[in-house]
């Protein structure tokens, strides 16, 4: 079965976050690094592309047929996705397992993660 694995960054800091990756020690943004090709090697992972930051979202609905057009995300920055996975696991352990290699699960972040299904 298919999984999608969401990466929410929350308090993860990241590269694109200049101020915020520099309190990361270098040995650790060097496993980091590590921890992601590692999980971009695992047989059954396909990654995803990665995603911008929260702040450079557009959000677009439709209200009495006109499109509207707003600058950041959805949800509040926390809340954003940051980047995913798409895994073929056995199941659903699996697929949680493989959400707790990805590093911004421990490092204030979480992984969502949710069967793929077709609707139609």
């Amino acid at each position: 079965m298919q999984y999608v694995l969401l990466i929410y960054q929350a308090t993860t800091p990241v590269p694109a976050q200049q101020q915020a990756w520099a309190t990361v020690s270098e040995d650790e943004k060097k496993a980091i690094y590590a921890e992601y090709a590692a999980i971009n090697q695992t047989p059954g992972v396909t990654p995803g592309l990665p995603l911008g930051l929260p702040e450079k979202a557009t959000t677009v609905r439709v209200q009495n047929g006109k499109t509207v057009a707003q600058k950041g995300p959805f949800v509040d920055v926390g809340g954003a996705i940051g980047g995913y996975y798409v895994f073929d696991a056995k199941d659903l352990d699996e697929a949680i397992k493989m959400a707790s290699r990805i590093p911004a699960a421990r490092l204030g972040g979480a992984i969502e993660v949710r069967p793929v299904e077709k609707y139609w």
